[in-house]
Order: C-alpha cells, then structure tokens, then sequence
C-alpha cells in the first residue's frame, strides 16, 4: 500500500512537471536553455565540480519556476478578483524566478567566459579562409534543416508557423556568418540587430511564440557554426 502511495506522488509529481511545461512559456524557455548549456558542457572541458555547479544551477531555476506556476494557480483558484495581497504573492514568486535566472546567467558566464573566448578564437581563424560559397551553402542548409524540423513537429508550414521559426533560424544564420567573416564590430552589430527585429516581427505578428523564434535561433547559430568549421577541418 506505501508502494502504491509512493508511485501515485511520484507519478503525480512528474504530471505537474509535464503540465507546466505545457502551459507555461517560461518553462519552455528554460529548458531549452537548460538542454543548449548541457550540451554545451560535453564541447568544453568542463571539470566534475563545474558540471555539479551548472546542474544545481538548472535544477533551481526549473524548480523556482514550478513553484511559481503553483502560486498563481493557487491563488488564481481562491480569487476571481482583484486583491492586492494577491499581487504581492505573484510578484515575490516572480521575483524568486527572476533571482534564480539571473544568478544562472553569473554562474554560466563564470564558468563558459574563457572557454568560449579560446573556442571563439580558434573558430574565427579557420572561418576566415573559409570560401564564400560556404555562406550559401550554410543558408540552403538551414533552410533544408529547418523544413525537416518542422515535418517532424507536424506543426506549421515550410513558411509559416510552427517549430522552430524558419525566419529567426535564416536570421541568426545570416547574423553569425557575418559576424564570422567581417572584424567591423558595427556590421555585427547591425546584422544581430535585423536578426532580432526579424525574430520579433514573428512573434508581433502572432505568426510564432517566443520559444519557437528562441529556438530557430538557436538552431540558426549553432548549425552555421558547425557548417563553417566542417568546411575547414
């Protein structure tokens, strides 16, 4: 009987877990985030110490952000008004949401900073004897990529809707090619900026969510990096 307990607050557990990250944007964001630096970890020497240091890291934010979503279904439960204390409560877990982001954000900069500085500089040496067709080549693969994604997302179609953003991933892909064969830090600048404006339009327009502009570009960045450094090994 104790077993049986155990399993349905288990179970139990793993279906609010499953719910928040179906209905709450932030979630979504904050795993895809989690799963970029996780994978990140196995590019870089990351050590024991600073793999248990990313873990717990995540492991609060997630956390933070359940308890969040529980506060405002609790109080969104008891009250269909306005009522200041309620404010207050939505706010504080909020803020305890925003703590936690915030310090994973220190704690990834602490521990990525000089390894992606090394990665950075090694990378950019072998892009710029990189040929210029590679550009196109990288762009016709984002696209082909980006149109299998969203066949095995069933959702959406090659050009409008659904995950990951086709114009966000182009966006960011333009962006980081860029940015990978130019040294004027204004042509960065302006390229990462109409990929950003590109990205929001999407989402204005109500066309995709913010976690699908999120992860397109994601996608548009790390695959454009990798097409880049292939073409050179």
């Amino acid at each position: 009987m104790k077993v049986k307990k155990t399993l349905e607050s288990f179970n139990n557990a793993i279906n609010g877990i499953i719910e928040t990250v179906r209905t709450e944007r932030n979630m979504k964001i904050h795993l895809i985030v989690a799963l970029v630096v996780l994978i990140a970890s196995f590019f870089f020497d990351i050590t024991k110490v600073e793999f248990l240091i990313l873990a717990v890291t995540i492991a609060m934010v997630i956390a933070a952000e359940l308890v969040n979503t529980a506060i405002e279904a609790a109080i969104d439960m008891t009250t269909n008004y306005y009522h200041p204390l309620a404010k207050i409560a939505k706010n504080a877990a909020a803020g305890a949401v925003l703590i936690t982001a915030i310090n994973a954000l220190l704690v990834g900069y602490i521990i990525f900073w000089d390894k992606l500085t090394t990665f950075s500089f090694s990378l950019i040496n072998k892009v710029k004897n990189s040929q210029p067709y590679t550009i196109f080549i990288a762009l016709v693969i984002v696209c082909i990529v980006t149109i299998i994604a969203k066949a095995i997302f069933g959702e959406g179609t090659p050009l409008k809707g659904g995950m990951p953003s086709g114009h966000s991933a182009l966006g960011f892909s333009i962006a980081t090619a860029i940015s990978l064969i130019t040294e004027e830090p204004i042509c960065i600048l302006l390229s990462f900026i109409l990929a950003f404006i590109t990205a929001q339009s999407r989402v204005d327009s109500e066309v995709h969510s913010i976690a699908e502009v999120a992860v397109g570009a994601v996608f548009g960045i790390l695959l454009t990096l990798f097409i880049f450094t292939l073409f050179r090994l």
